[in-house]
């Protein structure tokens, strides 16, 4: 079962019926018990990072994450779920992450020529630097995924996975031990986003 961690960040339908379709037993939660039980774990988040870093230490969810990770279980973030991924944010002043992987999360003002549109809202390809990702086993390179972002994270060389193009290289996927992110919104992504989805739920050796 996979849970899908629950701390009011608004709808996860599309995300729970994403999984569904791909065949995977999916539960959106905020029960510490349920999160404990499950096989592995989704961090989605829409919205500031800061907002949501308060939300998960509110609730206690922060230390449960990091305690199920240290345990072996997989995580993915999703879109600012990965982002909180890391160490620290600079939206609207200085937050702190989960700190799972190395690395911080920067503006996209000021990076990118002023021609381009802040956030970034589209289908961009992305481009392997992990080619044997699990995550990538069924989709190929130059796939296109569906981004909404302003933030991107920077200083994460040892876990990079793929980038994408948005003016300069922007990191699209992360995935280093059992900890897995995504910047782009796979529950919004068409087939590449459900393979994506698949790759993960069936975990090394489907």
């Amino acid at each position: 079962m996979i849970a899908i961690i629950d701390y009011g960040v608004g709808n996860l339908f599309s995300l729970v019926s994403s999984l569904r379709s791909v065949g995977a037993d999916a539960v959106v939660t905020g029960d510490p018990a349920v999160i404990r039980s499950a096989d592995r774990l989704i961090l989605p988040g829409v919205g500031a990072f800061g907002d949501a870093a308060d939300k998960l230490a509110a609730t206690g969810l922060d230390d449960l994450i990091r305690e199920e990770v240290g345990r072996g279980k997989e995580l993915l973030g999703i879109c600012l779920g990965m982002q909180l991924l890391f160490e620290k944010s600079y939206e609207y002043g200085v937050h702190r992450g989960l700190g799972l992987l190395s690395g911080e999360v920067v503006p996209f003002e000021g990076m990118i020529a002023p021609e381009l549109k802040i956030p970034q809202i589209g289908w961009n390809a992305l481009r392997f630097t992990q080619p044997e990702c699990r995550l990538f086993r069924g989709i190929r390179e130059g796939d296109f995924v569906y981004f909404v972002h302003s933030y991107h994270a920077v200083g994460c060389d040892d876990s990079l996975a793929a980038t994408t193009e948005y003016g300069i290289p922007v990191t699209a996927v992360v995935a280093k031990n059992n900890v897995f992110g995504c910047q782009f919104h796979p529950e919004k992504s068409g087939k590449v986003g459900q393979a994506i989805l698949r790759a993960f739920a069936e975990g090394v050796n489907p």
